[in-house]
């Protein structure tokens, strides 16, 4: 009997149907039809408040249009609001380049929200079934799908305002259509669902066939690991988020970056579910090509015995490492060189957002440390310049004879490679570099107490 075992189900999940307000989403195959008859049948004894929503795809001409009339007339018999939509669905793929069931379950979607907000009803009821729920699972393995997605259907789950809830992933498709043969439903059917042109029809013709054969109760064990899963998972997702917190340095709307040796130091099963994170974060909409290969890739680079690397993903976007630092960016910060020449005090903006602030001060100067230099103001000559890196720069250093090229300098310190084309430079007049902010200074700077004025030049990031 369905009705015992939904009603278990229900149970299970603590879902209580009492006083609900339901949009139910009806094709009118077997499947969303044996639904809405379910939940008309127990209406009055659960004081539920239902209206339909019935989309039409327009893939089928005027048999997709009957399907709509179909449904209508069932409405009509039980006296529930019937909503419909006819949309050229062929029309959006081909402007969009999606395919047909994505296009399709974005028309959908958008339109049981809107019928939702119309009605005031916060829940969602659709027909999703315990073989759909085993061809689900079957097919994110198969494409090496990660994390949550590997959970397969949920039984509920938030939708805007509101609550999608699918009380039927506890049944088989053949037990579905047993209670419409018992309550003499006449369910439209769709050819397409036929075609094996599509993979979940492949899963659906081929494999659970044959898993039934082996254990006719196959779909309750799915369905017991998808929940298992989504347990698991829920609980990691949380332990992974606190760990990330001390993990990225970084965070943008196109850009994240990460210290390498801190994740590294996190447990390995949060690493991968905390790349998964920056990606889920970035991709705004998730493309169908990304798989859990993307994340081995990542940790491939992170553990390659270069210092520095880069990925290309999908829909542009790059991983890029240097050193310990490991980027997420779909837009490379723009690298163009750049030259300025202060010729009095004042601050200039640079272009990557940081600033040069150049002043005079007497004796009493505070103590310096790497974002502040100090000179003569003897000794350097209006005016001073600030640019990017040339080839062949060399400077002297501060406590050290000879000089040094500031390609080995920013390699010492470990400067991302990305950082290090928009990294400001000092010189003066002649031609000499007399700074490289917030990494070394120059044999020009430094504290003489004998002398009564500097040029002190402050760089903020």
């Amino acid at each position: 009997m369905l009705e015992p075992k939904v009603e278990t189900f229900l149970n299970h999940h603590a879902f209580k149907l009492e006083s609900k307000k339901i949009v139910v989403g009806v094709s009118g195959g077997p499947d969303s039809l044996a639904l809405l008859h379910y939940l008309h049948a127990v209406k009055e004894k659960r004081n539920l408040s239902i209206a339909v929503a019935h989309v039409d795809h327009m893939f089928r001409g005027q048999e997709s249009y009957e399907d709509a009339m179909f449904v209508k007339g069932i409405c009509e018999q039980y006296s529930i609001p019937f909503e419909m939509i006819r949309v050229n669905v062929t029309d959006i793929m081909e402007a969009t380049g999606q395919s047909s069931q994505v296009a399709a379950r974005e028309v959908r979607y958008d339109f049981y929200l809107k019928i939702m907000e119309k009605y005031d009803y916060p829940f969602l009821a659709l027909a999703h079934h315990g073989d759909d729920q085993m061809e689900t699972l079957l097919m994110r393995l198969t494409r090496g799908s990660t994390g949550m997605a590997r959970a397969g259907i949920p039984f509920s789950r938030p939708f805007y305002k509101g609550t999608i809830f699918r009380p039927f992933l506890c049944l088989t498709k053949d037990e579905i259509q047993q209670y419409c043969g018992e309550h003499h439903l006449s369910p439209r059917l769709d050819p397409s669902n036929e075609k094996g042109t599509y993979s979940r029809n492949r899963f659906r013709k081929q494999v659970i066939p044959f898993l039934k054969t082996e254990n006719p109760q196959a779909h309750e064990h799915f369905q017991r690991f998808s929940e298992e899963i989504q347990r698991d998972e829920t609980f990691l997702q949380e332990l992974t988020i606190q760990q990330m917190n001390t993990v990225i340095t970084k965070r943008e709307e196109s850009n994240i970056n990460i210290d390498i040796k801190s994740l590294l130091g996190v447990p390995l099963p949060l690493q991968r579910r905390g790349i998964q994170l920056i990606l889920n974060y970035l991709y705004k909409e998730r493309p169908a090509s990304l798989s859990a290969v993307h994340i081995d890739q990542v940790f491939s680079l992170i553990h390659h015995s270069e210092p520095s690397g880069k990925l290309d993903f999908p829909n542009g976007l790059k991983v890029i490492r240097s050193y310990f630092d490991l980027s997420f960016q779909f837009q490379l910060e723009r690298t163009e060189a750049y030259r300025f020449e202060m010729k009095e005090p004042g601050e200039l903006r640079l272009p990557d957002g940081g600033s040069i602030r150049i002043d005079y001060v007497g004796q009493e100067i505070p103590d310096t440390h790497p974002y502040i230099a100090l000179f003569n103001v003897d000794c350097i000559k209006w005016p001073i310049i600030i640019r990017t890196r040339e080839t062949g720069d060399r400077m002297t250093l501060k406590g050290m004879r000879g000089s040094k090229k500031v390609k080995e300098i920013f390699i010492d310190q470990k400067i991302p490679v990305h950082e290090r084309k928009t990294w400001p430079i000092l010189i003066d007049s002649e031609g000499c570099i007399i700074w490289l902010p917030g990494l070394k200074k120059s044999s020009f700077e430094g504290v003489d107490y004998s002398t009564k004025q500097y040029i002190r030049c402050t760089y903020q990031k």
